[in-house]
């Protein structure tokens, strides 16, 4: 069974700025579940808004990346002209 709080802290610098992606699924998906807490459910994100928020928790300077691998993972989600963003509500 996986452990939904697996430790990403190797993946982290001391301030929790996110430093690399796992090429492992089961530590990349808990690294990027750990940058989707930082949105909030019921609000709707701007695409400029969602850059700025993953450019503030990671280190590499790559928010298209993080944003993509948000959105494709189901942690967040969009309108087809990517207008709008939002985190989906947990089941």
């Amino acid at each position: 069974m996986d452990n939904p709080k697996l430790d990403i802290k190797r993946f982290l610098d001391d301030s929790g700025k996110i430093t690399q992606l796992s090429s492992k699924k089961k530590f990349r998906f808990a690294t990027l579940s750990y940058l989707a807490d930082k949105f909030e459910v019921n609000r709707n994100y701007t695409e400029k808004e969602i850059n700025a928020i993953c450019d503030e928790w990671h280190t590499f300077d790559d928010y298209f990346l993080m944003r993509r691998e948000l959105v494709d993972n189901g942690l967040l989600c969009r309108v087809r002209d990517g207008s709008r963003y939002w985190k989906p509500k947990k089941d």
